[in-house]
């Protein structure tokens, strides 16, 4: 906007500075001073100043829009004279302004310094001269509402009682009421816009009786609460003159010997000079109580909490390691290196007792066995077993309690954890810890730095007790399923075991030795129903796809109801299941292979990845156009980091084409498409870029992938492979999809002893160093490379993917990590 706005007038259109206001309407013939902080604001005052100009004052409809366009302004303002401006700061003037007359809005200009409205003066009209009864009638009702407001209202001040009063002049009392008694502005702006003067008259009465039957009835509670305290003081001074009334007959209520026999309790429990010190002075208070107090009944409440804590017991540990070995052995099969884990823990215990305790965190898909096995640890030691469970807990005082001064207080997870194991040495199961979330209320996770820190437990204070309780005799042992979503410092503190996902074999022994049995028992069924080996694995290979047994118990439930059924209806006294009976009791197997590539293919590599509940494929399709314009397509919900990985890819490939009997000219006209399948699943992370790479080649050059090789690693720009994360799961992926060869990264070597033993029977793991390594092994080269040619277009073998897992099947959430 230039520096100077002529305002012109055609057609009794004004162009005027504009001053959105809010929670402010301003009326002719009125005086008004506000303040103004928006620049654009400013900036029209300062206009209208420099230039002897009128400025447009219109009320903006929400009071929290900073920068309004017309649509957020109401149509009808007034048309006001600057009279005085006082800069308070720099960002803050003071205004006083006199309202001329109405104008209505019709195009509002945003795009300079300050706002500039075209508007148009809008006189209201007065009634013709048969409404002049109406009016006079309107007049006395606005006089006889204002009356009886004057009454319930009485601090007005003089002079507008006094305009009000003296005035008989419609006109006049329909701009300056509204502008001048206390309504909202939402109503002040109806005034404004009703266009008569009768209109305006029939508003203003309305709006006062509503304003007085809403100070009527404020009055009316006002009243109610001053009798209430009034009564409550009364009957205050009343209790005290019947307590020591009742103290002079003896026939009080015995608090005296409620508070003896709390000293005794306490005094018994030898606590700390501070703590005991703290209970005492409490029993004190009560004793000075009348029984019925209602604070008297909060001090109980604690007193007995305090008293219910385990203060200075404990249980004696049995560090019998053969026969917390034998404990383990018969709740769990497998997981031998995570037993001998616990065991090592066990033994160190035994060897140096008042080491401080280790918090142990066991992290693995779900249906592992974490929280059974943290209950066979209890066993094992002869210790009191509880359990936390955290999941979706946001609120800190949860876990810290909440201060006696709220209503309904009470000590939290923790504390009251310790009070249910009834020993100060229990073992404490915190489960799911990394489904912890924050909000406003605080961070629980960080109200377990204290509780989970050797360093700090011995002295912690819950709110709700507020004195210091010892936890560190306690064995804490956490589960989790994503060790990543544990904040850094709460996983500092815990020593970490990880869980891996169960074979094919091992799933087959859990359900024969545990399973099975169990729900026999619970089905009524021991003695009377059979599954052969065939049915077990049947159901493990066609019905159940998950990392732990979840799902395989529950179908083998199913199976036992049906038989159960057949055998309560009498039409079989016994049931064998073979598995040639699944799909007759469970309907058509729907667990299927994964979209992989079986058999050798070009342009599709099988590649690795790693979720929160297990390893999973992740197979790569490229296939190339020619006649293009060399457009990179890629489709399959990848992330950023994942379509990194498919850029370094295709530049490695253009770098080194002619290695791989790739025409150079070729890549910069053809289009590429890359595509990891199942589409609806979010895919990302680096580990991909070895299967990218290699997909790409294949396309390319024609050579075919051999479709039992599986692969995974992070790749650079000059084609080293660099070491990735999740070997353990990924390399599982690969065993249960039957693939025979795995390429991992040189670095990852050390990772395979982590790796089950029966995988890495079954599987060959080579490691590579570079991308030329990995698609040597990889591609089936032709004896003569020369007769490779790359199709324009290839045509898939595999038949149609039905590996697309059922809704019922556990999938990677919320998405693959490569």
């Amino acid at each position: 906007m230039s520096e100077k706005v002529t305002i012109k007038v055609e057609h009794r259109e004004l162009h005027l500075p504009t001053i959105a206001l809010r929670g402010l309407v301003v009326f002719p013939n009125n005086l008004v001073h506000f303040e103004v902080g928006r620049e654009k604001s400013i900036a029209a005052v300062e206009w209208a100043m420099a230039n002897n100009s009128n400025v447009f004052l219109v009320a903006q409809k929400a009071m929290e829009t900073s920068d309004p366009t017309q649509a957020d302004l109401f149509s009808y303002g007034v048309v006001a004279e600057v009279k005085q401006v006082l800069r308070v700061s720099e960002d803050l003037v003071k205004v006083l302004v006199e309202g001329k007359y109405r104008a209505k809005l019709t195009e509002l200009d945003t795009s300079g310094d300050f706002l500039l409205s075209a508007v148009r003066p809008a006189p209201v009209r007065a009634g013709k001269a048969e409404d002049a009864v109406e009016t006079e009638a309107l007049l006395r009702a606005l006089k006889t509402g204002f009356d009886e407001y004057l009454g319930m209202n009485p601090r007005l001040g003089k002079d507008v009682v006094f305009a009000i009063v003296s005035s008989d002049d419609p006109a006049f009392l329909s701009e300056y009421m509204p502008a001048n008694l206390l309504f909202r502005y939402e109503d002040k702006q109806a005034v404004m816009d009703e266009g008569t003067l009768n209109g305006r008259l029939k508003k203003l009465v309305e709006m006062l009786r509503r304003e007085c039957q809403v100070m009527k009835i404020e009055k009316e509670i006002a009243e109610k609460v001053n009798e209430s305290m009034d009564k409550n003081q009364r009957d205050y001074y009343l209790h005290e003159q019947l307590h020591i009334i009742s103290d002079e007959l003896g026939e009080g209520d015995d608090t005296h010997a409620e508070a003896d026999e709390y000293r005794r309790r306490i005094t018994e429990l030898h606590l700390a000079e501070d703590s005991e010190k703290k209970l005492l002075k409490e029993v004190d208070r009560l004793s000075k109580m009348q029984g019925s107090n209602q604070e008297a009944t909060v001090i109980r409440t604690y007193l007995d909490t305090c008293l219910d804590l385990p203060w200075n017991t404990f249980t004696v540990d049995d560090l019998d390691i053969a026969r917390a070995q034998q404990i383990l052995d018969r709740d769990h099969y497998g997981l031998k290196k995570v037993k001998d884990r616990i065991l090592e823990t066990l033994a160190v215990r035994k060897l140096a007792p008042d080491v401080k305790a280790q918090i142990i965190c066991l992290v693995g898909p779900p249906g592992v066995g974490k929280t059974s096995i943290a209950r066979s640890i209890a066993e094992s030691l002869g210790r009191k077993y509880v359990r936390i469970s955290l999941g979706g807990v946001r609120d800190e005082a949860e876990i810290r309690g909440h201060r006696r001064t709220y209503i309904g207080a009470m000590p939290g997870k923790i504390i009251s954890a310790m009070i249910s194991a009834k020993s100060s040495n229990p073992l404490m199961l915190l489960d799911e810890i990394d489904k912890l979330a924050g909000d406003f209320r605080g961070d629980p996770a960080a109200a377990l730095l204290e509780a989970l820190d050797p360093e700090q437990n011995s002295t912690f204070n819950d709110h709700f007790i507020d004195i210091p309780f010892d936890l560190s005799h306690v064995l804490f042992i956490t589960t989790a399923n994503d060790l990543g979503s544990i904040p850094g410092p709460l996983r500092d503190r815990m020593d970490v075991i990880e869980l891996p996902s169960y074979t094919r074999v091992e799933k087959y022994n859990i359900a024969r030795k545990h399973l099975l049995p169990k729900q026999l028992k619970a089905c009524g069924l021991t003695g009377k129903v059979t599954l052969s080996q065939s049915a077990l694995y049947g159901i493990i290979d066609g019905y159940t796809r998950e990392a732990g047994v979840r799902n395989l118990e529950r179908t083998i439930t199913s199976v036992l109801r049906k038989c159960a059924r057949k055998i309560a209806s009498g039409e079989v006294e016994s049931v064998s299941v073979t598995g040639t009976m699944l799909e007759e009791l469970l309907g058509p197997r729907f667990v299927k292979p994964d979209f992989l590539n079986r058999t050798n293919a070009i342009g599709i590599a099988n590649g690795l990845a790693w979720t929160s509940v297990g390893g999973e494929t992740l197979p790569i399709e490229v296939q190339v156009m020619d006649n293009g314009s060399g457009k990179i397509t890629v489709t399959g919900s990848l992330g950023d980091v994942m379509k990194e990985s498919a850029q370094l890819a295709i530049t490695w490939v253009r770098v080194h084409a002619e290695e791989y009997g790739i025409d150079p000219e070729r890549l910069k006209k053809c289009d590429l498409h890359i595509h990891a399948p199942e589409g609806a699943v979010p895919k990302d992370g680096p580990s991909a870029g070895v299967t990218l790479t290699t997909a790409l080649v294949s396309c390319l050059s024609g050579m075919p992938v051999r479709g039992d090789v599986a692969m995974t690693g992070e790749i650079t720009l000059h084609g080293n492979v660099l070491p990735i994360g999740g070997l353990r799961e990924k390399s599982m992926a690969a065993y249960r999809e039957g693939m025979k060869t795995v390429l991992i990264p040189k670095d990852n070597e050390p990772d395979l002893y982590e790796v089950d033993d029966e995988v890495k029977k079954n599987l060959t793991f080579l490691p590579m160093q570079s991308l030329t390594q990995v698609l040597n092994a990889a591609l089936l080269k032709p004896q003569d490379p020369k007769k490779a040619k790359a199709p324009a277009s290839r045509t898939r073998t595999k038949k149609k993917a039905d590996a697309i897992v059922p809704p019922t099947a556990e999938k990677p959430q919320p998405g693959a990590v490569c």
